[in-house]
């Protein structure tokens, strides 16, 4: 498989790595020192830009008819202008918060509780979520991932950032520091117990492996899949 890796950071750093040893070429790297619109003779584009440069760099794939594999976050309000591309283009596009297997099962899991504990009114809910202290967007996709999910489950009806006390709305915490790799907790507490859902990366190299798995996958598909869809979780 030849990729194109948009992104340089760490994330493309490890995914790098994870293809290589998989056995794939890095044909292309686009990051703020190598920057290009042609992408070359590829299979797919592997995607972990800034936000800011995200749907500019992903439709720029899609007008190449280059399915992309996207893990960049912070972006999320013009996806669909993305989806949108895709599908003129008869591509492929598959798009997740988090790339590791374990987080998936986290999902899965905070659906289930998110729908049994809706029953129960006594309990009162927080996220919150801890990730390095370069990383841009607050609150991270995987926790607003988190929050979307249970609010399809329960009673909520929307998040907000770093605030408590409004009625209905889940309340997320961010905290960047250090070179943390990322922790996501789902705390529910009422005056007689506590029920927590955690999930910590101790590395990149889960996020990494998944990204690679997915593009893997998404070679000669066509339209708008999700993580769920590569490690059949629906």
């Amino acid at each position: 498989m030849k990729i194109a890796l948009v992104g340089y950071g760490k994330m493309g750093k490890a995914i790098e790595k994870i293809a290589i040893g998989r056995g794939h070429t890095i044909k292309t790297i686009v990051d703020k020192n190598n920057s290009s619109e042609k992408l070359g003779n590829v299979d797919v584009t592997i995607n972990f830009c800034t936000p800011k440069t995200a749907v500019n760099n992903i439709t720029n794939s899609f007008n190449q008819n280059i399915p992309v594999v996207s893990g960049t976050t912070g972006w999320i309000n013009k996806i669909d202008y993305a989806k949108k591309v895709c599908l003129e283009k008869n591509t492929a596009f598959l798009y997740s918060s988090n790339f590791s297997l374990g987080v998936n099962i986290f999902y899965s899991i905070n659906k289930k509780l998110a729908n049994i504990i809706s029953k129960h009114n006594q309990y009162d809910l927080e996220l919150s979520e801890i990730h390095h202290e370069k990383k841009i967007d607050k609150p991270s996709g995987t926790a607003i991932q988190l929050a979307n999910d249970i609010i399809e489950n329960s009673k909520y009806i929307n998040w907000t950032s770093n605030k408590k006390n409004i009625k209905n709305h889940i309340p997320i915490k961010s905290i960047r520091s250090g070179n943390i790799t990322g922790i996501h907790k789902v705390n529910y507490t009422s005056n007689i117990d506590s029920i927590r859902l955690e999930h910590i990366a101790h590395n990149r190299d889960g996020f990494a492996l998944g990204a690679v798995i997915a593009a893997e996958w998404i070679i000669g598909k066509k339209g708008i899949f999700t993580l769920n869809d590569v490690l059949d979780l629906n």
